[in-house]
């Protein structure tokens, strides 16, 4: 289901709708030239940030799932849940409950559901 987005002011996104800022610049939130540059360099890096993050996702998925593949090939079962408990600790001890979360994403997007 989808939600009614709206802007901080209230508005719409490009609705035209009046709002407190009505004067801001529509991709950054604010009308003063100093803090939208920044805020465009700012959002460029988040951007550099997630293409990287993106490919580093894949590239896990894809080894985690050789891993899994080699493991059954040779004998081995299809999961070592000792493994996927420390890997849900480090992201948990580093991220807190967001990181456990994360992890668990991690994981089945490398072996798939349970």
């Amino acid at each position: 289901m989808m939600t009614d987005v709206r802007e901080q002011n209230g508005a719409r996104p490009g609705s035209g709708e009046a709002g407190a800022t009505e004067a801001a610049d529509g991709q950054t939130g604010t009308a003063e030239p100093v803090a939208s540059a920044r805020i465009t360099e700012i959002r460029e890096r988040i951007d550099e940030i997630d293409r990287a993050l993106i490919g580093l996702w894949q590239e896990r998925a894809a080894l985690s799932r050789e891993v899994g593949a080699t493991r059954m090939a040779s004998g081995g079962t299809r999961l070592v849940l000792s493994r996927e408990q420390e890997i849900l600790e480090r992201f948990r001890a580093a991220l807190g409950a967001d990181g456990t979360s994360l992890a668990l994403l991690l994981l089945r997007a490398g072996r798939g559901p349970l």
